[in-house]
């Protein structure tokens, strides 16, 4: 694949934690230019199979994604799974798990807030929430903001939401990995060097998280992302040329609730695509 227009493969729409419906995502994704994407929202594939039904045959090729949020004694992982059945047993089992426990959390969440900081919210407001396909952290935030709880979405977040930590409600990295696995998917590891978004794993340690991930049935890292620098991209360029590993590459883009456009992932289509990508797509469009 010589030439190459924009790919961006790490994108949320509200049936996660983005700001745009399936079909106002699809529209900001033709606007854009996009020639590759894929939805991957937390713990769901809602919008993946609402996706399929808007899709034309002028749109861009489009991949099936989702995300999970994994931790284990040695630390927290973002999951991808790409071009797996979306109906597949595997993957509709892990997907219920995963909600009933976002669900459990974002409870426990709210009698936290109000316990601890007197942060309360009206019955309709968290009516609303609940009725959310996954309520997560950002949605609570918002509402803090709302209220005047805190100046904005990450003050909510760090200073008062990660105040809980919740240490068994989480799925252990080889959960999810064998279930896209199991759902003839492709298990990639998201934003590789911030872990789960408040990290930094480099060198030694992402040589090992890598190895470790590698044991588990990994094939792939996201080595193009939006917050990288030059020097972690070409990082993880170098360990997945090393490990021949899958590699993508996504804007992790949230609508309005991040600052991140579509597309913004740092693979510049001016340049040779990575060994890595040219595998990875080579498998998604065989």
């Amino acid at each position: 694949m010589a030439n190459f227009g924009i790919i961006d493969l790490h994108m949320h729409s509200t049936v996660s934690d983005g700001s745009d419906t399936p079909s106002e995502l699809l529209q900001h994704v033709r606007e854009a230019g996009l020639c590759l994407f894929a939805l991957t929202d937390h713990d769901a594939v809602k919008g993946v199979l609402e996706m399929r039904s808007l899709l034309v045959s002028t749109d861009p090729h489009f991949i099936d994604g989702i995300e999970f949020s994994c931790r284990d004694d040695l630390g927290r992982y973002h999951i991808l799974g790409y071009h797996y059945n979306p109906c597949a047993e595997p993957i509709r089992s892990l997907v219920d798990k995963t909600h009933r426990m976002r669900m459990e959390k974002a409870t426990v969440r709210l009698d936290f807030l109000r316990q601890k900081f007197g942060f309360s919210f009206s019955d309709g407001e968290i009516r609303k929430l609940l009725n959310l396909d996954n309520p997560g952290k950002p949605h609570i935030a918002n509402l803090m903001v709302k209220h005047g709880y805190a100046k904005n979405r990450q003050q909510a977040i760090r200073e008062y939401i990660d105040s809980l930590r919740f240490k068994t409600e989480y799925i252990p990295p080889e959960e999810a990995i064998q279930s896209i696995l199991a759902a003839g998917g492709i298990p990639v590891l998201a934003h590789p060097c911030f872990g789960d978004g408040y990290q930094l794993v480099v060198g030694n340690d992402m040589e090992n998280r890598l190895k470790r991930l590698m044991d588990f049935g990994l094939m792939g890292v996201e080595a193009f992302y939006s917050g990288f620098s030059p020097e972690m991209r070409d990082e993880m360029l170098a360990l997945a040329e090393r490990f021949s590993l899958y590699v993508t590459a996504g804007s992790d883009y949230h609508g309005t609730n991040k600052l991140v456009k579509l597309g913004e992932t740092g693979l510049n289509s001016a340049l040779p695509l990575p060994y890595g990508m040219k595998r990875f797509l080579e498998c998604v469009e065989a």
